[in-house]
């Protein structure tokens, strides 16, 4: 019985060293996003990401202009993630809320699988696992069935071509630059990837020859245009780039988005057990880096400290800055690389193929109620009502329903100054404020959710009535004096 046990437990061995740990690292992340599809669509800006991308679709075009709000009807706007959009709207239409929530799996997974394999390239594969996995925790707050995730692939991609490019002292091949190309057109934070254009061209020149400085300064340069040059290879141009730094504009604003806050350690979380655990760990082992290496690492920390929605690009970003330098300064190398093989590759996709497919016709993934307030919107309908003060987590959903709103997540369109002035009136910090909204927007109907003190305002003053309440909204609707 000894011998049969033991046969079997080589067998398994057999083919699990026949699967490499990048390979399991994908299909672990895509199984596990899968079975967690609700949490992947916690966030209301989904649905009007997938009404867009139908828009797109069906008009064989691209907005210009806004017209899905009453506040901002007719004024310009582009929608700079179209591409994602289009992709989220055709995986809904194929396979309802599963498509864009395994759209997005996929796309995480295959960018923690390729950042396993990077790692593994200089480390024992228990190390690069661990470091992936480490990364994927620090990540899952944001990983939601967004434009951005589908551009993490891109990022880990990006990134690893240039570091590459850097420590061969040569700059990157111009093949690189579709990756950017693609990447603009999924989301704004492509301009993310010029920037680490310009950081590892200084790593390559700090390690340069001096006389060999001039000649490497002035090939990235060219790169650096190439990928500037490629980034315009949108519909809208140059334009694309103007949308992106106009959300990094909106000032005071940004401190109310929840995702652009800073970091919060008023308790203890994962972000700071992770950089304590860092930083003893660095001066524990004396890990040393160059220069560069330490002024990008320390960009990474403050872009995570400064806004919540940067703590996965810290996550994933870190471990190939300080790759090369720990990996030579302790001696890491890769230990007995697996080669994938191609029937336990094949049987891991089909089973997951299969898991998906069966996920879809049982129709388990649907988005949060809380984003999903379908008994306050009927009531809505049932007033005819045609101007809707909404709360911002609103915006979406109205939106889905074919409502125009007053407010919804796209915040480069409404501006920091009205949607300050929005923040304090329904806050109640602005009475004057809020009453003006009422009457110059001429709202015949306010749909907030229930802890908004604008809800108790309405409640006590003459004009309103309260006709729908649930857990997650309260709808006032305006009657004759």
């Amino acid at each position: 019985m000894s011998a049969e046990i033991a046969t079997i437990q080589r067998e398994r061995a057999s083919v699990v060293s026949e699967v490499p740990a990048w390979f399991w690292m994908g299909c672990g992340v895509y199984a596990l996003l899968l079975i967690d599809g609700g949490s992947r669509l916690g966030d209301s800006d989904t649905y009007w990401q997938i009404t867009i991308g139908r828009w797109i679709l069906d008009n064989g075009a691209l907005p210009s202009v806004d017209f899905y709000s009453f506040t901002k009807a007719g004024e310009p706007w582009m929608s700079s993630s179209w591409l994602a959009q289009v992709l989220y709207a055709k995986s809904y239409d194929l396979a309802g809320w599963t498509g864009p929530v395994a759209l997005a799996a996929v796309c995480i997974a295959v960018a923690f699988a390729l950042l396993t394999s990077i790692l593994n390239r200089r480390m024992p594969a228990a190390y690069a696992s661990a470091a992936a996995l480490a990364a994927l925790a620090l990540s899952s707050g944001h990983l939601l069935a967004r434009p951005h995730v589908l551009v993490l692939p891109i990022l880990v991609a990006w990134t690893n071509g240039l570091m590459s490019a850097s420590e061969r002292l040569e700059p990157p091949s111009f093949w690189l630059t579709p990756l950017i190309a693609l990447w603009a057109n999924l989301h704004g934070s492509f301009v993310f990837g010029l920037v680490l254009v310009g950081a590892f061209a200084l790593d390559a020149l700090w390690n340069a020859e001096p006389l060999h400085r001039s000649s490497l300064a002035l090939r990235w340069t060219l790169f650096g245009l190439g990928a500037l040059a490629a980034c315009c290879l949108t519909p809208y141009g140059w334009g694309s780039i103007l949308a992106s730094l106009r959300i990094l504009a909106l000032g005071e604003l940004l401190h109310l988005i929840a995702e652009w806050m800073p970091a919060d350690f008023r308790t203890i979380g994962a972000f700071e057990l992770a950089l304590l655990a860092l930083i003893g760990g660095a001066l524990y082992g004396g890990v040393k880096l160059p220069l560069p290496r330490i002024a990008l690492v320390l960009g990474l920390l403050h872009m995570a400290l400064s806004h919540v929605r940067n703590i996965e690009i810290f996550a994933m970003l870190l471990p190939l800055a300080v790759l090369t330098p720990v990996a030579s300064q302790f001696g890491l190398k890769a230990v007995g690389l697996a080669r994938l093989r191609v029937a336990p590759a094949v049987a891991l996709l089909a089973g997951l193929c299969a898991s998906t497919l069966a996920v879809a016709a049982s129709q388990a993934i649907a988005p949060p109620a809380g984003h999903s307030p379908a008994g306050a919107v009927d009531a809505l309908k049932a007033h005819n009502v045609r101007r809707v003060l909404n709360d911002l987590p609103f915006g979406g959903y109205l939106i889905w329903r074919q409502m125009p709103v007053f407010i919804d997540g796209r915040a480069e369109l409404y501006g920091e100054a009205f949607e300050m002035a929005y923040y304090r009136a329904l806050q109640l910090k602005d009475v004057d404020g809020f009453l003006d909204l009422l009457k110059t927007y001429d709202i015949d109907a306010v749909m907030l959710t229930p802890d908004m003190p604008a809800v108790k305002l309405l409640d006590r003053i003459g004009g309103w009535r309260r006709v729908y309440a649930d857990a997650g909204a309260v709808v006032h609707v305006r009657v004759a004096d």
